[in-house]
């Protein structure tokens, strides 16, 4: 039913301090296509989308892999637990420490690239347009990736050993393993990390709103970042509205997609 109201919503001009609406049609999906931030947004949003499948998931992936295979017992534990601690801390906390680590003047990243004698790649990360965006992919994928590496362990721990054993005898190696038995058999783990992380990336708001606020001049701009600007900084409730509706829309296409795949 809300979403429903919030597609009805969207054929309307309102504020939320007027109780009359006016009937606008399709204005505000017209309004909405030929917005100069919508480009920047998607760009954004599909640009962590990327990273978070190679980085989350196909890194995840590695990494579990790896702590199958090398750690045993406590030490598997113990790195699992390290792995996954990220994940529970919360965002606003996350975005104000790495905000820390950011800043030019007293941040570790910084600090940490003159220790090593990078000093020329020193930045003021969340400050120049052409590093903000992926400073927060960054944060992100530290916060995430250990998440999705403990999920897959999970998977991969399933697996019979009997598979693997097979495998080895039939003279396949650690690498041709897991092309051959642990990515096939982990897929539809996979397959629903991936719809996640992806539907997750199309709903990125938080890391944005901590850290930047949309900025640098809008570099960071987000799908969410824009529907809340424009619902309750410009009161634009109708064409915030026909925002979300879009991103609801790009949403269902793409989980669609990618359960058919």
């Amino acid at each position: 039913l809300p979403l429903v109201q919030n597609v009805r919503l969207s054929f309307y001009n309102w504020s939320i301090f007027d109780q009359e609406m006016h009937f606008i049609g399709l204005e505000n999906y017209v309004k909405a296509f030929s917005d100069p931030f919508l480009g920047t947004a998607l760009r954004n949003n599909i640009a962590y989308a990327a990273v978070s499948l190679v980085v989350q998931v196909g890194f995840g992936l590695v990494l579990a892999t790896l702590l199958d295979r090398f750690a045993r017992g406590r030490l598997q534990a113990f790195l699992r637990s390290v792995y996954f601690l990220p994940a529970t801390i919360s965002m606003t906390v996350t975005g104000v420490l790495f905000t820390f680590v950011y800043d030019p003047e007293v941040g570790f990243l910084n600090a940490a690239l003159d220790a090593v004698g990078l000093d020329f790649l020193s930045r003021a990360w969340l400050a120049e347009p052409s590093t903000a965006m992926g400073a927060i992919i960054a944060m992100s994928q530290w916060q995430w990736t250990g998440y999705i590496t403990a999920l897959l362990l999970v998977a991969i721990q399933r697996i019979p050993g009997e598979m693997y054993e097979a495998a080895a005898l039939d003279g396949a190696g650690p690498v041709r393993q897991f092309f051959s038995v642990t990515v096939p058999l982990t897929r539809e783990m996979v397959a629903i990390l991936s719809l996640v992380t992806v539907s997750n990336a199309l709903l990125l708001f938080n890391e944005v709103i901590v850290m930047t606020n949309g900025g640098p001049n809008n570099s960071t701009q987000v799908l969410g970042t824009i529907v809340y600007q424009n619902a309750f900084v410009n009161d634009r409730m109708g064409y915030a509205a026909t925002m979300s509706t879009l991103v609801l829309m790009l949403t269902i296409g793409l989980g669609i997609a990618q359960m058919a795949w």
